[in-house]
């Protein structure tokens, strides 16, 4: 009975709206009531008499500037408001609805109603009551009205009056940041992570801190990723939320064992606040146990229509046989690689799902986007697995997996650590070959080098060890660096805290400088490290004269950030260059003792 009053309600409420838009005058509406209202209530006419003064003295009328005129409730002994012209307590005083009617209903139906320059001056009234605003973005939202929603729910968070928020606008609150990250309006988002986060109320405080986390760590930023995970404890101590949150940090730190201590202590923490429902407790208790492959669960599951293909391409690259010999020839100090008759066959039987070409003018990348068919490529891919003895395919399947799962750590294992073994076994049979170099130019060689660049990348955060491995096999094959492998692994040896490693790499490698000032700071930051203070300053004056803005940079706490170029360059020597260094490292000078401080007074 109750969802049928108060599908009735709405409907009467909806019907009242357009008649009182008419020309907006009370006595015109009763005469609508009088004439219609008793069909929304199955010819129960008292129902809708009663309603109409309610309904009409809640209506935001344009007339006056988007003002209510509301009706006082007239004495018992006084004419009924509804103009029937009988008292007051022998008419609607009567009438008693089975719930009470919610002060916000008409605005939230003029917001669902309104468009263009008429829905713009309402917001910018500022009139609306906040759970009107609540619920008309929640509502546009759900419908598939993004800009409808988006410009509702700004009005909601405008932090003109942030007291006046409802506890329940959380939800809307990820909704517009969403909205804002899927319609590219980052500087909007990072605005209003900034204004909650200052003056915003402790429930969206903490929800803001966990986003700003997941931002980072999606940049690669896991110093200011930490930094904010320490906000959000502070914000919200016994967030479930915040057990998610750090072992994704510990696990983009490489810190498994961690990980699992850190999700057991929050189980066991949560557990005892006895505030968790059974799925949320089921999820830490795995998380304590596996967190690699709890998040790796859950990311396939999160997938919807990929989950399955992903999940049967992960069996795939578990049976994978050994990997085939391709035709590699020693030329002078030159190595190449050829592709065969078989290799190009079974790549045109690849390509002829997968549809997408890799874009050879850059080093990662394809012309256009391969997810949009991953389905397809995926179950086809799995029905022939033999097209994986071709490198154009595994090529093609590295990129693809890194440019989706590669800044997930926990994804490494199980779909990129199986196609670097396959590379493995051919840049053995390189080195067999002969003692040359496999440079990109020459033959089909990009092939190799590219895949080997994109498993690198994509195995960095979740298989560092591996990831090393393999950029190490490929400077012994590619001295030149053309790919800029070195950097990449020094970054990993110093992660190890494998210094004297780190220096012996340098001393071994000539970097052609297009990437120095990872260079120099790399040297540093070993040589502090190992105590040679002496050395370490010498090569800070380098880094000064190298670029100005590094080593502030460097050290500032909480500087603010650089927006990447329009078309992604950075060039040496400039801010972008040290903002660069600062995402990729500074967590490791912040875990060095004294190193920070010590910068400071180079400042």
């Amino acid at each position: 009975m109750l969802a049928v009053w108060v599908e009735q309600l709405l409907g009467f409420a909806s019907g009242a709206l357009s008649a009182i838009r008419q020309n907006e005058h009370y006595p015109d509406f009763m005469t609508w009531v009088r004439a219609h209202g008793g069909d929304y209530f199955g010819g129960d006419a008292t129902q809708a008499q009663a309603l109409a003064p309610i309904v009409w003295s809640q209506t935001p009328l344009e007339r006056l500037d988007f003002s209510s005129q509301p009706l006082a409730t007239p004495g018992r002994n006084e004419p009924c408001w509804c103009d029937s012209g009988r008292k007051f307590k022998h008419c609607c005083s009567q009438v008693e609805f089975p719930t009470d009617i919610p002060p916000q209903m008409m605005w939230m139906l003029s917001l669902r109603e309104w468009k263009g320059a008429t829905l713009k001056a309402a917001l910018a009234s500022g009139k609306a009551p906040a759970q009107s605003l609540l619920e008309a973005g929640l509502i546009a939202a759900e419908s598939g009205q993004s800009g409808r929603a988006m410009q509702i729910l700004e009005s909601l968070f405008d932090g003109s009056d942030w007291a006046r928020l409802p506890e329940q606008t959380e939800p809307a609150f990820e909704i517009l940041l969403d909205l804002y990250q899927e319609r590219g309006f980052n500087r909007k988002r990072a605005d209003l992570l900034d204004e909650v986060l200052e003056r915003g109320p402790m429930f969206l405080r903490g929800v803001a801190l966990e986003r700003l986390c997941l931002t980072y760590l999606d940049g690669d930023d896991l110093d200011s990723a930490r930094a904010a995970f320490v906000r959000a404890q502070q914000a919200l101590p016994d967030s479930p939320t915040l057990a998610y949150i750090e072992a994704m940090l510990l696990l983009h730190e490489g810190h498994e064992e961690e990980a699992k201590a850190r999700a057991d202590f929050w189980y066991r923490r949560l557990v005892r606040k006895g505030e968790l429902d059974e799925d949320q407790l089921d999820f830490l208790a795995a998380l304590a146990e596996n967190p690699g492959a709890t998040l790796a669960d859950q990311l396939l599951s999160a997938e919807d229509d990929l989950a399955t293909p992903l999940v049967a391409l992960q069996s795939l690259l578990a049976a994978l046989t050994t990997a085939p010999k391709l035709d590699i020839r020693a030329r002078g100090e030159r190595l190449d690689y050829h592709v065969s008759a078989r290799e190009a066959t079974l790549f045109a039987a690849w390509h002829a799902e997968f549809q997408v070409m890799v874009d050879t003018d850059i080093a990662l990348g394809f012309v256009d986007d391969p997810w949009d068919n991953a389905v397809g490529w995926m179950s086809t891919l799995c029905a022939h697995p033999e097209w994986l003895d071709s490198p154009q395919v595994v090529q093609d399947l590295a990129l693809a997996l890194t440019s989706r799962f590669g800044s997930l750590p926990w994804m490494a294992p199980s779909l990129l650590e199986p196609l670097a073994l396959r590379l493995d076994r051919w840049l053995d049979q390189a080195r067999a070959a002969g003692d040359g170099n496999l440079c990109w130019d020459d033959a089909d060689n990009a092939i190799l080098l590219r895949t080997g660049l994109a498993l690198v990348v994509g195995m960095e955060r979740g298989a560092r060890q591996h990831s090393r491995q393999l950029a190490e096999k490929m400077l012994l094959v590619n001295r030149e660096d053309s790919l800029g492998l070195l950097e990449l692994v020094l970054d990993q040896l110093l992660r190890d805290d494998r210094n004297a490693d780190a220096l012996k790499l340098l001393e071994e490698h000539r970097d052609d400088g297009s990437m120095a000032l990872n260079i120099l700071f790399g040297r540093a930051l070993a040589h502090f490290r190992l105590e040679h203070y002496q050395e370490a300053a010498s090569i800070l004056e380098d880094i000064q004269r190298y670029n100005r803005h590094a080593i502030e940079l460097l050290g500032a706490d909480n500087p603010r950030p650089m927006k990447p170029s329009w078309d992604g360059n950075i060039d040496p020597g400039t801010r972008g260059e040290a903002w660069q260094y600062r995402t990729l490292m500074r967590d490791q000078w912040r875990a060095t003792p004294g190193a920070l401080a010590w910068l400071s007074s180079y400042r």
